[in-house]
């Protein structure tokens, strides 16, 4: 039988270097606004937004989930995993 853990989603928006809102979410084991936007500036520097303005403001806590098995595997290896929504480069 597997247990399935409890995952924390940061709900999160942040304005490109362009002007646009890219709306994601970070996903972790801990739940830690803190860790979360750390991983956020960490995911941000590889899409070339080093410089887009994160605080408590632009990620929250939302809620825990339970994810699938790769995401799991992701936050496992990485710490987080990043949902992207709207504006996010795919």
């Amino acid at each position: 039988m597997r247990l399935y853990m409890d995952f924390h989603v940061f709900d999160t928006y942040v304005k490109a270097e362009d002007g646009h809102t890219m709306h994601f979410d970070v996903i972790t084991d801990r739940k830690e606004t803190e860790k979360a936007i750390e991983y956020a500036k960490e995911w941000l520097k590889t899409i070339n937004e080093s410089e887009a303005k994160i605080t408590l403001e632009e990620c929250r806590f939302c809620h825990s989930e339970s994810v699938q098995d790769e995401i799991e595997i992701e936050i496992m290896t990485n710490g987080y995993f990043i949902s992207k929504m709207e504006g996010c480069p795919q």
